[in-house]
């Protein structure tokens, strides 16, 4: 069991004890928590410090209301910035989906227009085949903002752009792009776009499949999706 705390913690070092213990519980190593937790602080695996983090302010919207109540109900967008080695821009733009809390992409481009997020949208719709019922970018450019109010309704997929401020809920995203930057941006360096755009993709893979969310009763996003489909289906 210790072998195997310590094997989590160099792997994610963001993480703390309690996302372990699910990992442990999951693969049968153990059940109590109180035990992952005495092992995991003799082991001394606290997660480090954060240093130089940067933080992103919300747009002070007032308090929302509504919420995203199944898969694909709200998908959210937003831009996230770092640099490679070179200092070179990336700009990273984040698709999520608010109910599973899947990561749909996190793909970065120097730089991103309007057009080029309709597009990582419709090829998001076409490779997955799944459609969002509503759009929401509460902290992007209005002119990006425009172009998604402009491309939701079009087509087969008839999405309602949900306007900055509207009475939902505040989204998952922003609390995402948290995540995103400390177990991520912050623990890698990219030497090139294509790097960036590799080492992504692998994280957000795992990130779908492999870490578990406690707001989903530690539950992998797409563990989580495929349950509340099989239930559903069940009762229809």
């Amino acid at each position: 069991m210790r072998t195997r705390l310590r094997e989590i913690a160099i792997r994610h070092p963001r993480w703390g004890w309690r996302k372990a213990h699910a990992i442990a519980k999951s693969e049968g190593l153990v059940v109590n928590p109180k035990r992952t937790h005495r092992l995991w602080k003799d082991e001394r695996l606290q997660r480090p410090s954060k240093t130089g983090k940067r933080m992103r302010l919300g747009n002070g919207a007032a308090q929302r209301h509504m919420a995203a109540a199944r898969p694909d109900h709200v998908w959210a967008l937003d831009y996230q910035h770092d640099l490679t080695v070179e200092g070179r821009q990336l700009r990273f733009l984040n698709v999520i989906d608010e109910f599973t809390r899947e990561a749909l992409a996190t793909r970065p481009r120097r730089s991103w227009n309007a057009d080029q997020t309709t597009g990582l949208l419709d090829e998001l719709i076409m490779t997955t085949g799944r459609k969002p019922e509503h759009i929401r970018m509460d902290n992007g450019p209005d002119l990006t903002s425009h172009a998604l109010a402009d491309w939701a309704p079009l087509g087969s997929v008839g999405a309602v752009f949900i306007e900055p401020g509207a009475p939902w809920e505040d989204g998952y995203c922003e609390s995402f792009n948290g995540r995103f930057r400390d177990e991520f941006l912050t623990t890698e360096t990219f030497g090139s776009l294509l790097e960036a755009e590799i080492l992504a993709e692998d994280w957000r893979t795992e990130y779908n499949t492999y870490r578990p969310h406690s707001a989903l009763n530690d539950l992998t996003p797409e563990a989580f999706r495929t349950h509340w489909e099989t239930n559903h289906q069940q009762l229809s």
